[in-house]
């Protein structure tokens, strides 16, 4: 049994390695991303709740403790615009925050190449590796040697079984690139939207508080003319 489970790994010049070692990266990958995404929303959705509150009653500082202390990565967006605020102007706060923003949505598609390219290389390969194995099959034979169906059905089989696990590699990797590019997407439209609110209310709040720094300086000023 050992014996045909290592002829059957070196079938086809070693494509059957080959394709495990795309099967073995490819669930890395989904892991990776699995790990990566899982309760994305949730935790960001939660965030963005609790710096609602804080922004909506005044209290920015404690906004800003609250995405200091959260392992969600939109709180990294949210902080920007913290950092930024009062030091560059509201256009320039707002470029900032969905620049941040769009990193984040980078780093939510890494990795997803390689399981796009595996999807579209491993049938290749096992199809090289079935080729290969019948041709090999096929050289073995002397030419006045009486072929049976037998003698040949052995050999080809056991090449077609390179094709069967590259294309089932490639189904499980596409299906797993659709379904992490589509979250991606989903996550993404959140952020967005959870940063927009972010920002009206941070500049309000700006907005809020110059206006009454503005209406005390000009009240003392009148009593200081009295």
């Amino acid at each position: 049994m050992d014996q045909s489970f290592w002829e059957l790994m070196n079938h086809g010049l070693g494509a059957m390695w080959v394709v495990l070692g795309f099967s073995i990266i490819a669930l890395a990958v989904v892991i990776e991303r699995a790990i990566a995404q899982w309760q994305f929303v949730t935790r960001a959705r939660a965030l963005g709740d609790t710096v609602t509150r804080c922004l909506t009653r005044g209290a920015l500082e404690e906004g800003r403790s609250a995405c200091e202390r959260s392992p969600s990565p939109i709180a990294d967006v949210f902080l920007v615009g913290y950092a930024r605020l009062g030091r560059s102007k509201p256009e320039h706060v707002v470029t900032a925050v969905h620049r941040e923003r769009l990193r984040v949505n980078q780093a939510l598609r890494t990795r997803l190449w390689t399981l796009g390219t595996i999807g579209a290389t491993a049938p290749f390969v096992g199809l090289f590796g079935t080729v290969v194995g019948i041709m090999s099959a096929m050289g073995d034979f002397k030419g006045d040697e009486e072929v049976k169906f037998t003698m040949v059905s052995g050999p080809i089989s056991q090449a077609l079984i390179v094709t069967a696990f590259g294309i089932v590699v490639a189904v499980g990797s596409v299906i797993a690139f659709n379904f992490f590019s589509q979250r991606a997407t989903r996550i993404a439209t959140e952020m967005k939207l959870l940063t927009d609110e972010f920002l009206e209310l941070l500049l309000d709040l700006k907005s809020e508080k110059s206006d009454k720094a503005r209406a005390k300086g000009d009240g003392d000023g009148d009593r200081e003319a009295a």
